[in-house]
């Protein structure tokens, strides 16, 4: 058995493993998509394993407190103030930028 012979024993193998990999991929990917069609169908009906009633209809966000707009104003001209306490703001540019905050 030469070096032909070793190459086409390799050759076979590989053609072998490639072609039993290809069919056990083809084999998951089926497998897991039926799983997924079911789990797709089970939520468009509403069932919940355990419970026999539809799930709840999704709630709507509580409305913002009316203070966070005034705490986000105060925590806004506190960060203005240490920029001015530290210098990287002039007295004229923190006034602008205070009067923005305030106004809006």
């Amino acid at each position: 058995m030469g070096l032909i012979g070793g190459i086409a024993r390799t050759a076979v193998v590989a053609g072998t493993a490639t072609a039993v990999s290809g069919r056990v991929a083809r084999h998951q990917a089926e497998k897991y998509a039926d799983r997924d069609a079911d789990i797709a169908a089970t939520r468009a009906t509403g069932w919940v394993e355990g419970a026999q009633t539809a799930a709840p209809p999704p709630q709507q966000p509580a409305p913002a407190p009316a203070a966070a707009p005034q705490a986000d104003k105060i925590e806004q001209l506190k960060a203005l103030a240490q920029l001015r306490d530290h210098g990287i703001l002039t007295e004229d540019e923190f006034a602008a930028e205070k009067a923005k905050i305030l106004a809006t």
